[in-house]
């Protein structure tokens, strides 16, 4: 199947590295507009630059998720130049793992302001465009530790738990608009972040794996791209684990 965007507009945050980058580029070679967002403008720079390269449409906007002036600011910027965003991709994270007991107030409020709040921030200065648009696709990227909890990371499951409820609620706010909002649960896929692992925990991690491998970042790209297609028009409200089966 032909996915089809029709010339549409996407807006990725995190889209410097990893999963977002891979976002993006997937994007990209289905013929979107992709403005590419992160904190350092040197990555999101690349991607936007790589893009361009190979016949694709980019732009790099160096943004601060967790900042909701500097969002708002942005935003106003992305607006006036391209007057609605079809398709945001909120992608940006942190981890800042430790136990609760030893977990300082900057890990938790930075891994929130991050992870979920940022959603907050880039949707509510977003979405007025795409309610008058009465079209949208909103994909917010949740994880597995937000459905099932992790130890050392309480900050960041709540935060991507929060997510959830957060895609859920606008889904129900949006509808009426024919603005759709969903989100993908990635479970151990393969990153930077998860590059600097021991062999020994990775190996560990695909025992509880019933597809006893990780997952690629262009395993939630390909996701989000039928997401944000046409042919995912009645679809809102909803989680896609892609896991491997982990937490079935």
């Amino acid at each position: 199947m032909e996915l089809n965007y029709t010339g549409k507009i996407a807006l990725v945050s995190g889209a410097g590295r990893g999963i977002g980058r891979e976002i993006a580029l997937e994007f990209a070679r289905a013929g979107l507009t992709v403005l590419c967002a992160s904190k350092n403008p040197s990555s999101c720079g690349k991607v936007a630059e790589e893009i361009n390269a190979s016949g694709g449409k980019a732009e790099a906007f160096a943004l601060d998720v967790s900042k909701p002036a500097e969002v708002k600011e942005v935003c106003a910027q992305i607006l006036k130049k391209y007057e609605a965003v079809d398709i945001l991709v909120n992608n940006a994270g942190i981890t800042r793992d430790n136990l609760l007991l030893r977990m300082s107030d900057d890990e938790w409020e930075s891994v929130i302001s991050t992870n979920l709040s940022s959603c907050f921030y880039l949707t509510r200065n977003l979405v007025r465009a795409m309610m008058a648009n009465r079209r949208g696709r909103i994909i917010n990227i949740a994880s597995v530790s937000g459905q099932a909890g992790n130890a050392g990371q309480a900050n960041y499951a709540a935060a991507k738990a929060g997510i959830i409820g957060f895609t859920k609620s606008i889904a129900r706010e949006l509808a009426s608009r024919n603005i759709t909002a969903n989100a993908v649960a990635p479970g151990f896929i393969e990153t930077d972040m998860t590059a600097v692992l021991p062999p020994a925990i990775v190996e560990a991690a695909k025992q509880n794996i019933p597809l006893k491998r990780t997952g690629k970042v262009a395993d939630i790209a390909k996701v989000c791209a039928f997401l944000a297609s046409d042919e995912a028009n009645y679809i809102t409200g909803q989680v896609f684990a892609v896991n491997g089966g982990l937490y079935m």
